[in-house]
């Protein structure tokens, strides 16, 4: 039987992920008193196969009962029973931006800011994180990728890189996104934008797409982003970091950047990671001509 333990910051996105793997057929249970798992554990194993994957929600809205969690894990390890447990995190300002929207009280700031519910917390699980199976920062996640690495991980059994890449094409007129953590610029290389069968089509259609790599120094660029980003990843997961947003900009967002970020989706993609893939100011040419 397998066993999931997902926990985590409050506002990262259990209660979704939990609705998840429950669209996937597993039994789930959530904020049951963590003293309870090994014999809810043990009643499931005993249904004659019937049930195959279990999911429990465990977090610090059970107060001081979410302390017997380490005594737990400890008696599950010494039994040699198994478990995983996937941790979900955000960063500090999207979990305070997504209870600013709600409304809600964080469950450990009910008398203060929410900035101090999420450093209480923050504490309170750092020993639980160390334990995680699967780290998941969630912090850019729309529902359908949390989805998507949801399946990836339970459904298609991916190996896990606790490192989660976004690839992200943008126009410099347009901004550099804020959240990035790499930003590479394309606009040296010939712009499809003056070619009139091509100044209306995006990256993501074909001829743009060969016309951009058809050029040598497309290409050339290409194989040494490739080598750079390859080099990185291992050094940033040995670093502890769970999160990279590469940025790839030309002019308007929309024929280069998006080529060379396809292709670099592509090559990651790959490679059994988790890789996310955005355009951010594709359409927006073309919802200024409109206006």
């Amino acid at each position: 039987m397998r066993f999931v333990i997902v926990t985590g910051m409050s506002g990262a996105g259990k209660t979704s992920v939990l609705k998840f793997l429950e669209d996937i057929n597993f039994f789930c249970v959530d904020n049951l008193p963590p003293a309870l798992i090994p014999k809810f554990a043990d009643l499931c194993s005993q249904q004659n196969g019937e049930i195959e994957r279990v999911a429990m929600g465990i977090d610090i809205r059970g107060g001081k009962l979410f302390d017997d969690l380490f005594q737990v894990l400890e008696e599950l390890d010494e039994i040699g029973y198994p478990y995983e447990i996937l941790f979900l995190d955000a960063e500090d300002k999207t979990l305070m931006k997504r209870y600013k929207e709600t409304r809600r009280a964080h469950p450990m700031s009910k008398k203060g800011s929410i900035e101090d519910g999420i450093y209480l917390e923050r504490k309170k699980l750092e020993e639980v994180r160390t334990k995680a199976t699967y780290i998941l920062n969630t912090s850019s996640f729309l529902a359908r990728e949390l989805k998507e690495q949801i399946n990836r991980l339970f459904v298609e059994n991916k190996a896990f890189d606790s490192l989660m890449v976004k690839v992200c094409s943008f126009g410099f007129k347009y901004g550099i996104p804020v959240d990035s953590d790499l930003v590479f610029d394309v606009r040296f290389l010939p712009n499809p934008f003056y070619i009139q069968e091509l100044k209306e089509l995006t990256g993501n259609d074909a001829p743009v797409s060969d016309y951009v790599m058809s050029f040598q120094e497309s290409k050339d660029f290409l194989t040494k982003l490739v080598d750079m980003v390859e080099f990185l990843l291992p050094q940033y997961t040995k670093e502890g970091k769970n999160n990279l947003v590469i940025s790839i900009g030309c002019t308007g967002g929309k024929h280069r950047s998006v080529t060379l970020a396809n292709a670099l989706y592509q090559v990651l993609a790959t490679q059994e990671r988790m890789v996310l893939l955005k355009h951010n100011d594709i359409e927006k040419d073309a919802k200024n001509k409109g206006k």
